[in-house]
């Protein structure tokens, strides 16, 4: 490991940490404040792909997955209110859908890396981002997966009510997952201005 991909990989580390605690407080009716960091992780992959390359930016995916599974053992031995902060259900959707939203953001990436300077990060994110929340609440929520884990009792994430408490009667992991999938599109536009700085200033220091 190369220590100038260091920064990039504690980075990555802080962000999925962070979010691991933060997701367990909410942030209105539908959202936690996790949602407002993790979506920070494609910003550190873009960098690292933009500066150093795809190679640099798989490096600090595996570090970012291999600290969400340590955090998630950590979450399953820990009991809340309702059993175990982390369930398998949600373990495996959250593993599952950085590995694969985040490498699908690298390969983008590099496939539009040479075209204008915010069109790799913000297509990227927002096809990542989008992968992500789908694999994830899917995974961890939908009544379709139950026999991932029989023993889990997700039908609280299945009560139908009108989407966001506007549109059409939806299950509620369906609003979750909407009001998360905003909040990241959100931030992939607002995270170009960090990205075209933080790019600037690097590619200075290597040159």
């Amino acid at each position: 490991m190369k220590t100038i991909h260091l920064p990039g990989i504690l980075a990555m580390a802080a962000i999925v940490v962070a979010s691991n605690i933060l997701v367990q407080f909410l942030f209105g009716q539908w959202l936690t404040w996790g949602a407002f960091t993790y979506p920070l992780a494609f910003l550190v992959t873009d960098v690292m792909n933009r500066v150093y390359g795809p190679a640099a930016a798989r490096r600090v995916v595996v570090a970012g997955f291999a600290t969400g599974v340590i955090c998630s053992l950590i979450g399953t031995q820990i009991t809340g209110e309702f059993g175990p902060l982390v369930t398998l259900r949600i373990a495996i959707g959250s593993g599952l859908a950085f590995l694969v939203a985040q490498m699908t953001d690298v390969a983008l990436f590099d496939r539009l890396r040479g075209g204008s300077w915010w069109r790799a990060p913000l297509v990227s994110t927002l096809v990542g981002s989008t992968l992500d929340t789908a694999i994830f609440f899917t995974v961890a929520f939908s009544a379709m997966l139950a026999f991932v884990e029989p023993a889990n009792d997700v039908a609280w994430a299945n009560e139908a009510l009108p989407l966001l408490g506007l549109g059409p009667v939806v299950p509620l992991w369906v609003s979750l997952a909407v009001a998360d999938w905003g909040v990241k599109l959100m931030l992939a536009l607002a995270a170009l201005v960090p990205f075209r700085v933080i790019v600037r200033r690097l590619t200075a220091g290597i040159a």
